[in-house]
């Protein structure tokens, strides 16, 4: 076991620059040292751990199985020693500035209330927002960021904030006119509005909300937006019918504002929101504290209203999509 009194710094910087260029020139210019030399180190450590971490070729070099395992841990490691010694000597300023990442829709609905009561309880911290469409993890570096997407096995830490689950919404007006009759049948004469999901086809949620429910519909049809927010405002003027997460908007559903034709019906696709995080960046105060607040005030929604199975509207053989559809009441809200 390598005691850590006894870690090669030297020889780890010099493989981290040959790795991250493939190349022991790059390398070499990078750290100001000749090749000669860089390259020593490298063999050094190569021969601490018993293991070739560099493939020499005639035409150029590659990593091996343990160089590829090694250099993703240094280069992290070296960033965030790179970023704590750089906040350590910087006295520009007081104030640490928190970098977010929020989808749209969420961000519109939930985020700018939860960043201004942050801001309240911690107002020496500043924060940079920013804000795209899509799901997965933000192509912008970022200390946190609120993620929608299906759960996966990730190296980052993920906390589920909640899963979504959807009704039917549209006008006040559109809601009354078909009130009393089956869902189906406002469906069938309503403009379909899809919100885009990355990797799926724009009509995969109200395929998917069909089939379970038993309607026979063209949900090809209709209009796409890139964010359920902008969905919803052009269905609350009446030009058509949206699949919208109940907790998002389950204000504008309470007080009349957007029309819900079956309250009681809710689907689940197996999308959700979670709140993602770099492991090292647990042991960073700030980050530590954001996280453990927003989970907490989070936890701390009241969730209003009701639901029942999809499965009272469906046909007694029609096979479940690949969402869940039950009176089980998951966490919370919706899609970006």
């Amino acid at each position: 076991m390598i005691d850590r009194k006894w870690l090669p710094l030297n020889a780890l910087r010099a493989f981290e620059a040959v790795g991250r260029r493939l190349s022991f020139t790059g390398g070499a210019q990078s750290l100001h040292v000749t090749q000669s030399a860089l390259s020593r180190h490298v063999i050094s450590l190569e021969q601490l751990i018993g293991k070739r971490l560099i493939d020499r070729r005639a035409h150029g070099i590659a990593l091996t199985e343990a160089g590829a395992k090694l250099l993703p841990v240094l280069e992290k490691s070296f960033d965030r020693i790179e970023k704590v010694l750089d906040e350590i000597r910087s006295e520009e300023t007081a104030e640490r500035v928190l970098k977010v990442h929020m989808p749209p829709t969420f961000l519109q609905r939930v985020g700018m209330q939860l960043l201004h009561e942050f801001r309240g309880e911690y107002p020496n911290v500043a924060i940079d927002v920013s804000s795209a469409y899509g799901n997965g993890l933000p192509a912008r570096e970022v200390d946190v960021a609120v993620v929608y997407d299906k759960p996966t096995v990730s190296d980052d830490i993920l906390d589920l904030l909640w899963m979504e689950r959807v009704t039917p919404v549209c006008s006040p007006a559109l809601a009354a006119r078909f009130a009393g009759r089956p869902l189906g049948e406002l469906i069938a004469a309503s403009e379909l509005l899809h919100v885009r999901v990355e990797g799926q086809a724009p009509s995969h949620l109200w395929g998917q909300f069909a089939r379970v429910a038993g309607l026979r519909i063209d949900t090809a049809k209709g209009i796409t937006f890139d964010t359920l927010a902008l969905a919803v405002q052009y269905a609350k003027r009446g030009h058509g019918v949206v699949l919208a997460d109940i907790d998002l908007f389950i204000e504008e559903m309470n007080d009349g504002s957007l029309g819900v034709p079956a309250r009681d019906v809710e689907y689940k696709d197996g999308y959700g929101y979670f709140l993602s995080l770099h492991p090292e960046d647990l042991d960073d105060p700030l980050i530590a504290l954001f996280r453990t607040w927003v989970i907490s005030r989070i936890a701390g929604i009241d969730r209003g209203g009701s639901s029942v199975s999809l499965e009272h509207m469906a046909k007694p053989r029609r096979r479940r999509g690949s969402g869940a559809a039950s009176t089980q009441r998951d966490d919370r809200r919706g899609r970006a």
